[in-house]
């Protein structure tokens, strides 16, 4: 059964009428027409999907859109400001942290909210904040070039 659901998407107020169980990857790609979060696995595991919820890095893939009424969303498209990239992406791009770039919204995300709680983290606690996010094609080590530079 279809029901009006509102939230705050990259910063702007938004509501979608859905079957509240359908899942938030889906309003946001078909929908809502956001198509940088991206399908992955399907099953919680790849991280391709992920957004910001609440500034809490989430998958999409597995969450209904009704879990987040009332909630603030944000996804790859949301980062950019004015026309001027996020800083996370721009490190991406100036490190060429992506090859066929399918992971890379989902990284970036995963990044912006590791980056919120430890500006400052080691190596080690980088790669553990990503290592839950996959990547198919080697672009690993470009990754956390960036995210190294990101954590100086």
């Amino acid at each position: 059964m279809n029901e009006t659901i509102s939230f705050k998407l990259n910063g702007k107020p938004a509501t979608v009428t859905v079957d509240g169980s359908r899942k938030l990857l889906w309003v946001l790609r078909t929908d809502l027409e956001l198509t940088g979060t991206k399908y992955g696995c399907g099953e919680n595991y790849c991280g391709a999907c992920t957004v910001l919820i609440d500034g809490e890095a989430v998958r999409t893939c597995q969450i209904p859109v009704s879990d987040v009424r009332n909630r603030e969303v944000t996804t790859i498209e949301g980062l950019a400001r004015n026309g001027k990239l996020h800083r996370i992406q721009q490190a991406f791009v100036d490190h060429d942290a992506l090859q066929c770039g399918y992971c890379t919204p989902g990284m970036i995300i995963t990044t912006a909210a590791f980056l919120k709680k430890k500006p400052k983290a080691s190596r080690e606690e980088v790669i553990q904040a990503l290592d839950d996010n996959l990547c198919r094609c080697a672009a690993h080590k470009r990754i956390m070039e960036a995210m190294e530079e990101l954590v100086k």
